[in-house]
């Protein structure tokens, strides 16, 4: 039987980080959700599809081929059998993805691969609705968030590191309007599982997240 480590948390918290060293330390396979959702965001702007249109993202979704493979140890994200991996972190995407992942049957589809994923090998999935809705009986489930100002500054470094202008204001405010709108929509909403382990990263290294989580793994 699989062993499943959920970790849901809002945008910039570190998941990703954190998720990817808890996999490669366990040698479990690393599921990033978020980076199908961002597939699929990208597959409805490539095709101009309009972000308050849910009809036309519902019938356009389920078009759409996405799977994860691994070469070398490394995650590629597939889309229609092309490797879009390195087009996923682009705010456009991000904003897209916040919205349309709201959709029932962009959801739909997309778990269901998720959970065949997690019902084969031992896995590390991160998301927003992990632990409450995809792999509701998972071994470890763990709720990791930081405050707003540390989010936001975390991925103005991320941009600036990458020679890329942008402003601290404008990626704070969009932090807070894509919390918003993950936390009040209206299927699977963002939230705190009753049985996660609730883990503030805004004073904690990567190190320290990750060996408070993998003593909750050792301590079950």
């Amino acid at each position: 039987m699989s062993y499943q480590i959920a970790i849901d948390g809002p945008a910039g918290a570190g998941k990703s980080t954190i998720a990817k060293e808890i996999a490669k330390q366990l040698d479990f396979i690393y599921v990033d959700t978020g980076a199908m959702y961002r597939a699929m965001a990208l597959y409805l702007l490539r095709r101009e599809i309009p972000v308050d249109d849910s009809e036309q993202i519902s019938a356009a979704s389920q078009k759409a081929d996405i799977t994860i493979a691994y070469k070398n140890g490394l995650q590629q994200v597939l889309l229609d059998g092309e490797n879009v991996t390195s087009f996923l972190r682009t705010e456009e995407v991000g904003n897209m993805a916040s919205v349309s992942s709201a959709n029932p049957d962009v959801r739909k589809k997309l778990v269901e691969l998720q959970r065949i994923l997690a019902s084969r090998e031992n896995v590390v999935m991160d998301g927003r609705d992990i632990g409450t809705c995809v792999l509701p009986e998972a071994n470890v489930k763990v709720y990791l968030t930081a405050s707003t100002a540390c989010r936001a500054k975390r991925r103005y470094d991320e941009l600036t590191a990458k020679g890329e202008v942008c402003d601290l204001d404008v990626i704070e405010a969009d932090i807070a309007k894509r919390d918003h709108q993950d936390m009040t929509r209206e299927h699977s909403p963002l939230r705190q599982a009753e049985d996660a382990v609730l883990l503030d990263s805004s004073d904690l290294t990567i190190r320290e997240v990750v060996e408070r989580i993998l003593a909750l793994v050792k301590e079950r």
